[in-house]
C-alpha cells in the first residue's frame, strides 16, 4: 500500500507543480503532409486526440510536415533542428537521410519517438508501430495457406517517386524469409516488379501472366484489385496492408483477400502517450510498442462506430 501511496502520491506531487507553475511541454511533430493520404491522416487523429487530453497537463504541440521527396524532408530538418521543444514524435519516411538527421538531433538530447518506420541506430530511441520483418512473414504465411499446388507469386512493389522506405525492405525480407524457413513449401515460385506513382497506368495483363498470389508490401493493393477486377481476372489470392477506403472496398467485393493493419490511429495515440509519460510524469516508459499484427478479411472487418 505505501509503495502505491507513494507511487502515485510522486506523481500527483509532480502533475500538481507543473500545473501550479503553468509549465509548458513542446512536443515537435515531424510527419509526411496528410493531406489525401487516409494513413497518415489516422496518424494525425490519434496525435490530435492525445493532445486534446493531455493540454489540461501543458501539453503544446507543433507540427512540421515534409512533403514526399528529399527536399522537402531537408528543407524541414533545418527548421526541427532550430526548433526548441522538449520531445520530438518522428516517421523517419527517408532511411539515410533519416540516420543523418537523428545523429545531428541527438546533440539536443531531447526523447525521440518514432512511428511507422523503425530506424536502427546507434541511438537508442523509442518505435510505436509494427515489427514490419514480422509483418512481412505473416504475409508469407498468409499467401501460403491451404495452398498445394503450384503457385506463381508475384511481389508488386508500387512506389511513390521515391526508393522503397526502410519498413517497405523490412516487410519484404519478412516475406522472403518465412519461405526460406519452411523449405518444404517448393512449390512457390517468385518474382517482382516496381511501378512509381507516376506509372500506375503502365499496368497490364503481361505482368498478370500464370500469377496466382500477389503480395502488395505497402497500401496500394487496390491498385491491383481494381486492374484485376476491370479484366475480369478472378482466383488471384491478394495481400496488402492498410484499412484504406480502397482496399476495403476490394476487401469487401472479395478481391483482396486478406489486409494486415497497422492502426495508425493508436501509432500516433501512443507515440505522444510515451513522450507525455517520459516528460511530465517522468516515468520510465516501455522503449519498443509493438502494435499487434491483425489480419483482417472481408468476415471479420467491422467498421468503427463513431
Amino acid at each position: 500500500m505505501n509503495a502505491i501511496i507513494e507511487e502515485y502520491g510522486y506523481k500527483r506531487n509532480i502533475l500538481a507543480s507543473n500545473l501550479a507553475l503553468n509549465k509548458k511541454f513542446h512536443f515537435a511533430v515531424f510527419l509526411p503532409q496528410y493531406e489525401n493520404l487516409e494513413y497518415w491522416k489516422s496518424q494525425i487523429a490519434g496525435i490530435e486526440k492525445a493532445a486534446i487530453e493531455f493540454s489540461k497537463f501543458g501539453i503544446v504541440l507543433d507540427y512540421f510536415f515534409y512533403d514526399f521527396n528529399v527536399a522537402s524532408f531537408k528543407e524541414a530538418v533545418k527548421k526541427v533542428l532550430k526548433f526548441d521543444c522538449d520531445g520530438l514524435l518522428f516517421a523517419p519516411i527517408f532511411y539515410e537521410e533519416s540516420v543523418r538527421f537523428l545523429s545531428e538531433y541527438e546533440k539536443k538530447n531531447i526523447p525521440v519517438v518514432m512511428i511507422d518506420s523503425n530506424i536502427d541506430s546507434n541511438i537508442e530511441h523509442a518505435y510505436v508501430g509494427q515489427d514490419a520483418f514480422q509483418s512481412g512473414y505473416l504475409a508469407g504465411r498468409l499467401i501460403s495457406f491451404a495452398v498445394k499446388n503450384e503457385r506463381q507469386v508475384l511481389i508488386f512493389k508500387i512506389t511513390r517517386e521515391i526508393e522503397s522506405t526502410s519498413v517497405y525492405l523490412q516487410r519484404i525480407d519478412g516475406f522472403y524469409s518465412f519461405f526460406k524457413d519452411h523449405d518444404e513449401l517448393t512449390n512457390f515460385k517468385f518474382s517482382e516488379i516496381t511501378i512509381k506513382d507516376s506509372g500506375i497506368d503502365q499496368l497490364n495483363l503481361e505482368m498478370f501472366s500464370g500469377i496466382n498470389s500477389v503480395f502488395v508490401p505497402n497500401s496500394r493493393a487496390y491498385i491491383v484489385a481494381r486492374f484485376l477486377e476491370h479484366n475480369n481476372i478472378k482466383g488471384v489470392r491478394i495481400i496488402g496492408y492498410d484499412l484504406l477506403k480502397d482496399n476495403i472496398e476490394y476487401l469487401n467485393k472479395g478481391v483482396i483477400d486478406f489486409l494486415i493493419n497497422q492502426r495508425p490511429e493508436e501509432q500516433g495515440y501512443m507515440g505522444i502517450n510515451h513522450l507525455y509519460k517520459k516528460l511530465v510524469l517522468q516515468e520510465d516508459a516501455e522503449r519498443t510498442h509493438y502494435i499487434p499484427l491483425e489480419i483482417i478479411l472481408k468476415e471479420n472487418y467491422f467498421p468503427a462506430r463513431k
